[in-house]
């Protein structure tokens, strides 16, 4: 899993929310809750309707699963 993560994510920048469940499969309301309770990087609002993750936190969170979610 690893090796796709470094393969498919960029190094740096931003990710949406249906890049980040390609890598972390669960369903939309669990990755929401998880950011609510602190347990998921919370994202970024780059408008309104736009929330982004750091890259390198999804990655990070990831890497601390131990590759598995």
């Amino acid at each position: 899993m690893i090796s796709k993560i470094q393969k498919d994510l960029p190094s740096t920048g931003f990710v949406r929310l249906s890049t980040v469940l390609q890598f972390i499969p669960v369903a939309k309301s669990t990755w929401w809750l998880w950011c609510a309770q602190g347990k998921a990087p919370k994202g970024i609002k780059l408008s309104k309707t736009v929330t982004a993750w750091k890259v390198e936190e999804i990655k990070a969170f990831i890497a601390g699963k131990g590759g598995e979610v």
